[in-house]
C-alpha cells in the first residue's frame, strides 16, 4: 500500500487537499530553521498533478477573456506553468535567471534579503495587448512575482493575474501584488497549518 502523506481535514478531492496530502515538509532544509516545501511527491502523483494544474486553469480564468501567455519562473514555475499553459491553449513563456536566454532580453531587478538578483525574458516573448497569467509554486515575499510582472508591462503586455500552488501567507507576499489578481490553492500559516483559498482576490485600493 502506497503510504499517505495526508496532513489536512479538507476532501480528498479538493486541490486543497490535494497539495497538504503530497507536498512533504523537509525541515531544517537547506539552512537550519527553514521548512522546505517538497513538491516532488506531488509531481510523482498522476491524478494529485492533474488535479493541481486544473486547479490552476481554473483559477487564471476569466470568462471571456483568452490568456495569450502563461509565464513560469525558474525553475519550479516551469513545471506547473508549461502544462497551465497548454490547457489554456496560450503560449508558454519562461522568465530566468542570468544568462540562460540567449536571445535579446529585457531584465528586472528585484530584492534579496542581502542584496539584488535579476530576472530576464526574451523581448519577444510577449507582444503589446497580450494578456499574460503568471504561475509559480510558491508565493512567498512576492519579489520574484512582482518584478515578472514588471518585465510583462515592460514589454507592453497586461498582467492578466497570478496563479500559486501554495502562499506563505505570513511573508505577506500578496503586499508586494497590489491592484492585481492574486490566487493560490493553499494558504500556510505562520505555524505550518494549511487553509483552503477562497476566490481569488485582487490586493489594492480599500484592502
Amino acid at each position: 500500500m502506497r503510504p499517505s502523506l495526508y496532513r489536512g481535514v479538507m476532501s480528498p478531492s479538493d486541490a486543497a487537499a490535494t497539495v497538504t496530502r503530497l507536498v512533504r515538509d523537509i525541515p531544517d532544509w537547506p539552512q537550519p530553521g527553514v521548512v522546505f516545501k517538497d513538491i516532488t511527491p506531488l509531481l510523482n502523483d498522476p491524478e494529485g498533478f492533474t488535479t493541481v494544474i486544473d486547479a490552476l486553469v481554473d483559477a487564471g480564468s476569466v470568462p471571456g477573456l483568452a490568456i495569450d501567455r502563461v509565464i513560469g519562473v525558474e525553475a519550479r514555475g516551469f513545471v506547473f506553468a508549461a502544462p497551465v499553459a497548454y490547457k489554456l491553449g496560450a503560449g508558454f513563456v519562461p522568465v530566468r535567471k542570468p544568462g540562460k536566454l540567449p536571445h535579446d532580453i529585457e531584465r528586472e531587478e528585484y530584492v534579496l534579503e542581502y542584496g539584488v538578483d535579476l530576472l530576464e525574458i526574451h523581448r519577444d516573448a510577449v507582444h503589446p495587448g497580450e494578456r499574460v497569467l503568471i504561475v509559480d509554486d510558491v508565493l512567498a515575499t512576492g519579489g520574484t512575482a512582482a518584478a515578472t510582472a514588471r518585465l510583462v508591462e515592460k514589454l507592453g503586455g497586461v498582467v492578466a493575474g497570478f496563479s500559486f500552488v501554495m502562499e506563505l501567507g505570513f511573508l505577506d507576499g500578496r503586499s508586494a501584488l497590489a491592484g492585481h489578481r492574486v490566487h493560490t490553492l493553499v494558504t500556510y500559516g505562520a505555524g505550518g497549518e494549511a487553509e483552503p483559498a477562497g476566490a481569488p482576490a485582487v490586493q489594492g485600493a480599500g484592502e
